[in-house]
């Protein structure tokens, strides 16, 4: 039967592990912004071999669950002698994924700027690296603002795999409280509740921070 003071009791405990999702999801946020544009910025040189090579690695990271992903970080890569803490495997994993998906909606965004821009920065003797920092990606980090937000809230709710590989977080501590009380549901329900609670944070974030870039912008 359910306990709505047992779900509560555990509710700060469910909080307290949520930092370490929050810190972990802003650490892969970080690296998969700029492995991106990286990317993204590589991949406008259309070069072939690097190319191939990025829709390869696309390919097998879109058409495979996160899940195995972590599990092949963690479990296989120390057959080649890359021995890496759950943590790491974890980060790499999720970053890994995260940079596939955000190079597409870069590349994406690059295609809505207007190519004169590129022309007048170009005759008024601007290097490209100036051009790109300076004219370029602040503006496709504008426009893609929205998609970079439900980016971040998938990989807040991919830091829960995390909890197969024995990473103490919200949902290995909720599997701890469940073993412990035998109350799975409200467990559960707890961890649910803390991840929406995050989400729902910053999307509201999001929302605030978009309309202030957009009165700006008129």
């Amino acid at each position: 039967m359910f306990e709505q003071a047992y779900l509560f009791s555990i509710l700060p405990k469910l909080f307290s592990a949520a930092w370490v999702n929050l810190q972990i999801a802003l650490l892969i946020a970080a690296i998969s912004i700029v492995m991106a544009m990286l990317v993204t910025i590589v991949r406008t040189a259309k070069i072939g071999v690097v190319n191939g090579a990025f829709n390869f690695v696309a390919s097998f990271v879109r058409g495979t669950p996160l899940l195995v992903q972590i599990f092949l970080c963690y479990y296989v890569l120390p057959s080649f002698g890359i021995d890496l803490e759950p943590l790491t495997a974890g980060v790499l994993a999720i970053s890994l994924n995260s940079t596939v998906f955000l190079s597409e909606t870069m590349r994406g965004g690059l295609q809505t700027i207007d190519p004169g821009q590129i022309e007048a920065s170009l005759a008024l003797g601007l290097r490209r690296s100036v051009i790109w920092h300076r004219v370029l990606l602040p503006q496709l980090l504008i426009r893609i603002l929205p998609l970079l937000v439900n980016e971040l809230t998938i990989i807040i709710k991919g830091t829960a795999l995390l909890s197969v590989i024995t990473v103490v977080e919200v949902m290995r501590t909720a599997q701890q409280l469940a073993a412990a009380s035998f109350r799975p549901f409200e467990s559960l329900l707890g961890a649910g509740l803390v991840f929406l609670v995050l989400n729902v944070f910053f999307i509201l974030l999001a929302s605030v921070l978009e309309t202030r870039l957009q009165k700006r912008a008129t």
